[in-house]
């Protein structure tokens, strides 16, 4: 299982939101190139790079901080989101590197878009799925829609994404716990790879998501325990390679 670093972009500097709560950060590093150094070297395999801003604004706005990481750390596998609204965001981020493109409001608000970039990108195209009371919400998680993440993530499985992530918006940023249930239900669900999302407090959140032995599971974000040195990125590999 991938344990992923995230790195959340706004205004260049590297945050971490409460609950996708743009009025609630922490500021953590005004260098995000430096933080993607510090958790390659602890033996991230992947970094989870999201362009806050662009989520907001629906088109990229962190993009030169992610295509100089593209650039430097090009043996990392990244995938990126925040703002990716059209055909030509997705180019321009592969283009520079980046391995998968993370589409989250247009996959609810335009499905036919993921089904396009699917077909013109195959096997470089993520959905972001993140829920709120079991609706998904949009537009950097500012507005909630009236769909649900199962029936979403049925319907995308038959475009040949790549894999889905799934948050629980309550939980992100807030040092929680995982929603392992609901993770595990729809890695269940779907044959396509779940990404565990929102809320992991402690290296135990790691060891009861290995415990669901639901091979579904590809992987999971990793957000303020790491930048609050609630887990060692090392100490929890180790324990995943175990596993």
């Amino acid at each position: 299982m991938l344990l992923i670093p995230a790195i959340d972009l706004k205004q260049g500097k590297c945050v971490r939101l409460e609950q996708g709560d743009m009025k609630k950060e922490t500021v953590f590093s005004n260098n995000p190139i430096e933080i993607a150094e510090r958790w390659i070297s602890a033996g991230a395999k992947r970094l989870h790079i999201i362009d806050l801003d662009g989520a907001i604004e629906g088109s990229p706005i962190n993009i030169k901080i992610i295509e100089q990481i593209a650039a430097t750390y090009s043996n990392v596998t990244l995938q990126v989101g925040g703002g990716i609204r059209d055909e030509e965001t997705v180019q321009n981020y592969l283009d520079a590197g980046v391995k998968y493109t993370i589409i989250g409001t247009k996959a609810v608000t335009d499905p036919d878009f993921v089904s396009s970039q699917c077909a013109k990108f195959p096997g470089h195209i993520i959905v972001g799925l993140d829920a709120k009371n079991g609706k998904l919400a949009v537009a950097g998680w500012s507005k909630l829609s009236e769909y649900n993440a199962k029936d979403v993530a049925t319907h995308f499985e038959k475009d040949g994404i790549a894999a889905v992530i799934y948050t629980d918006i309550s939980r992100d940023g807030m040092m929680q716990g995982l929603n392992i249930p609901q993770t595990d239900l729809l890695a269940k669900s779907i044959n396509t790879p779940v990404i565990a999302s929102g809320g992991v407090n402690s290296i135990q959140d790691i060891k009861l998501l290995c415990e669901a032995n639901n091979p579904g599971i590809q992987g999971v974000i990793l957000g303020r325990s790491l930048y609050e040195n609630a887990i060692d990125l090392a100490e929890a590999q180790k324990l995943v390679d175990k596993q």
